[in-house]
């Protein structure tokens, strides 16, 4: 089953899309902290931190 970020970077989920190219994707954040608060998300899917 597919992340919640890699549904919105296959466009299933809408976003706000700030910056995008091959490696990585930012977005605003639906529930800001501040101002422009952005997401930045690789585009490769990894089930661990370590291996990113």
């Amino acid at each position: 089953m597919p992340s919640i970020f890699s549904r919105i970077i296959n466009k299933e989920i809408p976003s706000y899309l700030i910056a995008e190219d091959e490696h990585c994707y930012a977005f605003l954040d639906i529930n800001p902290l501040t101002k422009g608060h952005t997401l930045v998300i690789l585009k490769r899917e990894e089930d661990y931190l370590f291996d990113l």
